[in-house]
């Protein structure tokens, strides 16, 4: 507390709790982006053991972040953000969390793929990946990015009242 005392401003209460939040919010978005783009990158017919072993890895970093994602958001909805209301009496916040939840159950197909892949890889062998499979993984991998993607865009919309009745744009 002694350095809050030395700031040559005055903060209101409250603000580091929402700002915390608001840090992991942002902060867990973007390492769910990345892994996303890292697992994009890395997924390939028969991969090497540093890739599989990397893409389990990757893959649970993105499952944290998501984790911690979901649980800053609904914070920010119940005590952090701009009050309850605001955010359920927006269509586009249903829609963001619609997209969010849309998201995480596409994730759920390449999670149980690299949890198979494990079994392999604990006993020194390489997971066998088809053309076929390394193709549908990325194109569910394109389609979480996309969706990812949007979710800033309705976020910034939101952020400026769209959605709500009789708000204006600013």
């Amino acid at each position: 507390m002694a350095l809050l005392a030395a700031l040559p401003f005055h903060l209101p209460d409250g603000v580091f709790p929402r700002a915390g939040v608001a840090y992991v919010h942002y902060l867990s978005f973007m390492v769910c982006f990345g892994a996303l783009v890292l697992e994009r990158r890395l997924i390939g017919p028969n991969p090497s053991r540093e890739n599989a072993t990397l893409m389990v890895i990757t893959d649970i970093v993105y499952g944290i972040a998501a984790l911690a994602l979901l649980g800053s958001g609904i914070l920010r909805v119940l005590a952090y953000g701009q009050g309850s209301s605001f955010y359920t009496e927006n269509p586009l916040f249903w829609w963001k969390v619609g997209l969010y939840l849309s998201v995480g159950a596409l994730s759920l197909y390449p999670t149980i793929t690299y949890i198979l892949w494990a079994i392999p890889l604990r006993k020194g062998e390489l997971p066998q990946v088809s053309e076929a499979l390394a193709a549908r993984l990325g194109w569910i991998l394109n389609i979480e990015l996309a969706g990812f993607a949007l979710i800033p865009l309705l976020a910034t919309l939101m952020a400026r009242g769209v959605g709500l009745p009789g708000t204006a744009i600013t």
